[in-house]
């Protein structure tokens, strides 16, 4: 089970690294668009390249963001319950989050795939075959499906419902301060 959860955590941790590189090269293609402007060249697709890098570092980061208790949550509802119910209300907002989570991704691979077949391009210039892009949110949406359904199996299993506590950090820096 060790060897399971450290191969999750790298794989969140590998995509959360591919969404920070996706973000590094949306500011290289917009620092390029901007030069070969003043240039006087055009090159054909670096904006829509752009919004491409968007949306892979938007969707890769997911899975590492909620493993590591970045995302907004449930917790003004949470805070008020103890005990059972805490765990009941947690287990109950896992399970719908997978279920939500797994229809994207499901859809998402399903559009990959579609797009695929159909041989869809960009309207661009550049005519990029749209499974392309598209590959990086199917892969961001499973990956988060996946880490709520990881969560949901740990939490059912008797993990702490903190996931500050779960990761060993604090969740928020104001609760570092006072130490």
């Amino acid at each position: 089970m060790a060897a399971l959860r450290r191969s999750l955590d790298r794989l969140y941790l590998a995509a959360g690294a591919l969404a920070g590189l996706s973000l590094v090269a949306i500011g290289v293609l917009v620092l390029l668009s901007i030069a070969t402007r003043l240039l006087g060249v055009y090159v054909a697709g670096l904006t829509d390249y752009a919004g491409y890098a968007m949306a892979a570092s938007s969707f890769l980061a997911l899975a590492y963001t909620f493993g590591s208790g970045g995302h907004i949550r449930v917790e003004l509802f949470l805070a008020k319950l103890s005990g059972r119910r805490r765990r009941w209300a947690e287990l109950w907002c896992l399970a719908a989050g997978s279920f939500l989570a797994g229809y994207l991704a499901w859809f998402s691979v399903k559009m990959v795939q579609v797009s695929h077949m159909l041989g869809d391009v960009s309207e661009s210039a550049d005519a990029t075959p749209l499974w392309i892009p598209q590959s990086a949110m199917a892969v961001g949406a499973v990956l988060l499906a996946v880490a709520l359904v990881d969560r949901l199996v740990s939490v059912a299993l008797g993990a702490p419902l903190d996931t500050a506590q779960a990761v060993g950090e604090a969740a928020h820096p104001e609760d570092v301060v006072g130490e």
